[in-house]
C-alpha cells in the first residue's frame, strides 16, 4: 500500500456509512465540496460549543475519532428570520402595536415544529412590533448567503454567538449533510490534534472572540428565541485519520494570529473563514502528493492580474491544472497499492479466488455488496476502482476550484481559464495573519511562500518553476502589481530608504 503517514483505526463496521472507504481512508470523513469553508466553520462552531458546554473543547477525552455532540435546532429562530413572507406587509397596515401582533401570531400560527404556546414571547421581549421588525430586517440582511436560492432550513444568522448557531436541516427536520457534510467536524478534530500548548491559546481565544454570549447581537437572537430550546440529535463517526500532522499546528497558529489582533467586532470572521479554507486545500492538496508518492508540499503560482495576457498568468493555469488532477490520481495510486499488495496477492492464489477477494475489499474498502459483474477477480478489482473514480468525480475532486473560488485564491478574471489569481480580500486576510506590524515585502512574498507555497515574485517562482519555464522578468512585474494592489489597499508603504513594507494596521495592542 502507499505509505501515508501513520494512521488511526477505522470506524467500526457498523458506524461507516460509506460503500467505497477510499476517500475517507486519504482525507478521512470528510471533505465535502457543498459545503462551503462557511458551512465548515458553522459546523465547527457547533461543535464546539457543544464540547465547550461540557468543559472539553478541542479534547478527545473518550479517544480519538468518538466525537459525539448534538446541536439544537432553533426552529422559532429559523422560521422568524428566513420563513416568514408577510413580516413586512403586516408591519404596514393600518392599526396599533397590539392588531399587528395578533394578524403576525394568527399568520405563524401551526408553522411545523414550534412548540406551544408558540411565539407569544416575542411581545414581551421586544414590546413595540416596529422593533421587533427591525431587529428582523437586521439579523437578515447580515445573514449568511441570505440572498441565495437555499431552502429556508438551509440558511444562517452570522454567528455573532452561541445563541446563533444551529445546523443545517431538511424541512423535514432532518440532517441530510448536504451543507454540514462534516468537514466542519474534520477541521474540530484537526484543531483537537494540534499541540496542547497551542489548543490551550485557542480554546480561549475562541470562547472570547467568537462565543461571546455578551454581544449585543447574540442577545439580540436569544430574544428572538423561547427560554426552553430544545435540543437536538446525536451527531457522531467524524473521522480524521492522523493522530498528528503539522498541517494541524500550522492551522491553529494562524487562527490564533488572527483571532489576538484587535479587529472591530465580528470582523475577524470573513478572513478567518478565507484562512481556514486555505489550510483544508493545503491539507486536501498534501495528502493527495503523500498518497502518490511525492514528498514537496503543494504550491500556488498567483498572477496578480495584469491587463493582458503574461507569462505569470500561463504558469497559474497550468499550475492550476496540475493540482486540479492530484486527487484523482491519488485514488488510482492508492488503489493500485492495494492491488499489488500481500493481500491481494495471497487472495488471488486462494482456494476460492473470487470469494476471498470479494470477502477482502468488503472489509478494506465496505465494498463489493451489490456487485453482479462476472465472478471474476480482475473484473471485481476493476469495478471497484471505476465506481470508486466516479464517487470522487462528484464532489471529492471539486474541492480543488470550489474551495479556491470561495476563498479568493482563484478566478477567471480577465480570461476564461481558471487559476490562481487572488482577490483583495484574500491577499488581506493573509497580511493580516503573517505580519506583526510591519515588513519587507520581499520577506513578505518569502513568508506566504514557507507557509503556504504561494508564490508571487521570482526568487520563489525559482524554486517551483523548472528552468524552461522561469524567467525572471515576468515575476518581478508581477510583484510590482502586487505591491501596487496593497499599497492601493493602504496596506503597503515604500520609506526613503527605497524599500516596500506592508503594514498590518490591527498589529501592536492584541486584543
Amino acid at each position: 500500500m502507499t505509505q501515508l503517514p501513520k494512521r488511526l483505526p477505522k470506524l467500526a463496521k457498523e458506524r461507516i456509512n460509506s460503500d467505497k472507504w477510499v476517500d475517507e481512508d486519504i482525507w478521512g470523513h470528510r471533505l465535502y465540496d457543498e459545503q462551503t469553508p462557511w458551512m465548515a466553520m458553522l459546523e465547527f462552531l457547533n461543535v464546539f460549543c457543544h464540547e465547550n458546554q461540557k468543559c472539553q473543547a478541542l479534547e478527545e477525552p473518550n479517544g480519538y475519532n468518538t466525537l459525539e455532540y448534538s446541536v439544537p435546532p432553533r426552529w422559532e429562530l429559523r422560521h422568524i428570520l428566513f420563513n416568514d413572507p408577510k413580516l413586512d406587509l403586516i408591519q404596514k397596515e393600518n392599526g396599533g402595536d397590539s392588531a399587528r401582533w395578533d394578524k403576525w401570531f394568527s399568520e405563524m400560527n401551526g408553522v411545523p415544529r414550534i412548540q406551544q404556546p408558540g411565539f407569544g414571547y416575542l411581545r414581551e421581549h421586544f414590546g413595540r412590533f416596529d422593533d421587533f421588525v427591525e431587529v428582523v430586517n437586521q439579523l437578515r440582511i447580515s445573514s449568511i448567503e441570505g440572498s441565495s436560492n437555499k431552502r429556508w432550513t438551509s440558511k444562517f444568522v452570522f454567528p455573532y454567538g452561541p445563541d446563533c448557531l444551529y445546523e443545517d436541516l431538511d424541512q423535514k427536520g432532518t440532517n441530510d449533510r448536504r451543507f454540514f457534510g462534516r468537514t466542519g467536524e474534520l477541521l474540530y478534530l484537526m484543531l483537537c490534534r494540534c499541540s496542547p500548548e497551542l489548543r490551550t491559546q485557542l480554546v480561549d481565544l475562541i470562547r472570547k472572540r467568537l462565543l461571546n454570549d455578551t454581544t449585543v447581537w447574540n442577545r439580540v437572537c436569544r430574544a428572538l428565541q423561547p427560554s426552553n430550546v430544545l435540543a437536538g440529535s446525536l451527531r457522531q463517526d467524524a473521522y480524521l485519520p492522523y493522530q498528528t500532522l503539522p498541517a494541524f499546528d500550522a492551522l491553529a497558529e494562524d487562527w490564533i494570529a488572527l483571532l489576538s489582533l484587535n479587529f472591530p467586532e465580528h470582523d475577524v470572521m470573513p478572513h478567518l473563514v478565507n484562512l481556514t479554507g486555505l489550510h483544508l486545500l493545503r491539507y486536501f492538496l498534501g495528502m493527495a502528493k503523500v498518497a502518490i508518492g511525492e514528498q514537496s508540499n503543494a504550491t500556488f503560482v498567483c498572477e496578480i492580474v495584469a491587463p493582458k495576457k503574461t507569462f505569470v498568468r500561463e504558469r497559474a493555469i497550468e499550475n492550476y491544472l496540475e493540482n486540479n488532477g492530484l486527487s484523482l490520481r491519488a485514488v488510482e495510486t492508492y488503489l493500485s497499492s492495494f492491488q499489488k499488495s500481500n493481500e491481494w496477492q495471497q487472495a488471488l492464489v486462494s482456494a476460492a479466488p473470487f470469494a476471498s477477494c470479494k470477502t477482502l475489499l468488503a472489509e478494506h474498502f465496505m465494498w463489493g455488496e451489490d456487485y453482479s459483474g462476472p465472478d471474476d477477480a480482475d473484473r471485481l478489482f476493476a469495478s471497484l476502482v471505476e465506481s470508486t473514480k466516479s464517487r470522487h468525480r462528484q464532489h471529492l475532486a471539486n474541492i480543488h476550484r470550489a474551495y479556491g473560488r470561495e476563498i479568493g485564491l482563484v478566478s477567471k478574471r480577465g480570461t476564461n481559464r481558471l487559476r490562481y489569481a487572488p482577490t483583495d480580500e484574500f491577499l488581506k486576510g493573509l497580511l493580516f495573519t503573517c505580519v506583526d506590524k510591519r515588513m519587507e515585502l520581499k520577506h513578505f512574498m518569502a513568508r506566504l511562500y514557507q507557509r503556504y507555497g504561494l508564490v508571487f515574485g521570482a526568487s520563489e517562482a525559482a524554486n517551483v518553476l523548472s528552468i524552461d519555464l522561469f524567467e525572471m522578468k515576468p515575476f518581478e512585474a508581477n510583484a510590482r502589481r502586487l505591491e501596487q494592489r496593497l499599497g492601493s489597499l493602504g496596506l503597503l508603504k515604500r520609506l526613503s530608504d527605497g524599500c516596500a513594507y506592508v503594514i498590518n494596521p490591527y498589529a501592536g495592542e492584541k486584543a
